[in-house]
């Protein structure tokens, strides 16, 4: 693999980043108490869109493939992110869901041959505290299910950024279009769970289409075509981090442009949020020159024809 510019580093920066605006979107533009169905809107009428556009359709196991990619990193995550959202007060969902990181450290050993590193333990450790100071209140009281629902999304997630590592795309396909499959098939599997909890609304604003067309435009079709490339040009353990950049985002834009207080610690959290991903990075960065300097080149290198 190519090694990845500061460039890719920060474009898929941005997913995470557009990601940590929902909050602000959803309380002001959404209507009240809907949060399946935001989730549903976000999803499905861009992957559709993307799919005809692209005339993208799985085929053979990519039938299979697509529909646990569309579960992991769309469907099942959003129903569990909102869910463990409703069953834990303040932060608490954040906080738990920041454990994603090391799921992601765990699962790569068996299924992407990567190695444990000191660093990486460390750096979960520094992004979990910082989100923490991020988002924590001291009101704050946990619900085992809740607790429950935010590892099992966290888990989800992380087994959607390890699988979509480890299986590419299909051949053929480009990324909108890959993009498209799984934003169809997880929207499908949110349909009957919206409908079946929350029901449709009974009027819809024009505040509402504009805050619905940005989950869906911005939020869904640019972002996780974004997300997509970093994952195929990134370390896994790279765009993970990266995810801690959301609560960091919705922080400061609560902060500018709903009056919300920001804490001493809540700046001091932000500082380890940044840390921990600046950690990794340079993880990586140390891992690929050692690597190149205690590998010796031969005396006779031709140019290889294998695809990457």
């Amino acid at each position: 693999m190519a090694k990845a510019s500061p460039r890719d580093l920060f474009i898929t920066a941005l997913a995470p980043m557009v990601w940590g605006s929902t909050y602000l979107v959803t309380t002001q533009f959404l209507p009240a108490d809907r949060p399946l169905l935001a989730a549903t809107v976000r999803a499905l009428p861009a992957g559709i869109v993307l799919m005809l556009v692209t005339r993208t359709w799985p085929r053979g196991t990519w039938w299979f493939k697509a529909a646990a990619l569309g579960a992991l990193n769309i469907g099942l995550f959003f129903f569990l992110l909102f869910f463990t959202a409703y069953q834990l007060p303040g932060g608490l969902a954040a906080l738990v869901g920041s454990i994603q990181p090391l799921f992601v450290l765990l699962l790569g050993v068996p299924l992407l041959g990567e190695r444990i590193r000191m660093t990486h333990v460390v750096a979960c450790a520094v992004g979990a505290a910082g989100v923490g100071l991020l988002v924590l209140r001291s009101d704050a009281t946990l619900t085992v299910i809740g607790v429950l629902a935010g590892i099992a999304g966290a888990l989800s997630m992380a087994a959607g950024i390890v699988l979509t590592k480890r299986w590419g795309r299909p051949d053929g396909v480009g990324l909108l279009g890959f993009t498209g499959m799984q934003l169809a098939m997880g929207g499908v599997l949110l349909v009957p769970v919206t409908l079946l909890i929350e029901g449709l609304p009974g009027s819809v604003s024009a505040s509402n289409l504009g805050g619905f067309a940005y989950l869906s435009v911005i939020g869904a079709l640019v972002a996780y075509a974004v997300w997509f490339r970093g994952i195929q040009r990134l370390p896994t353990m790279v765009v993970s981090f990266l995810g801690f950049l959301s609560p960091l985002v919705a922080t400061v834009l609560g902060f500018v442009f709903l009056g919300e207080a920001l804490s001493v610690w809540q700046l001091v959290g932000a500082v380890l949020v940044l840390g921990s991903v600046f950690l990794v990075q340079r993880a990586r960065a140390d891992g690929q020159q050692g690597s190149t300097s205690t590998t010796k080149p031969s005396p006779v290198r031709r140019a290889s024809s294998t695809t990457p």
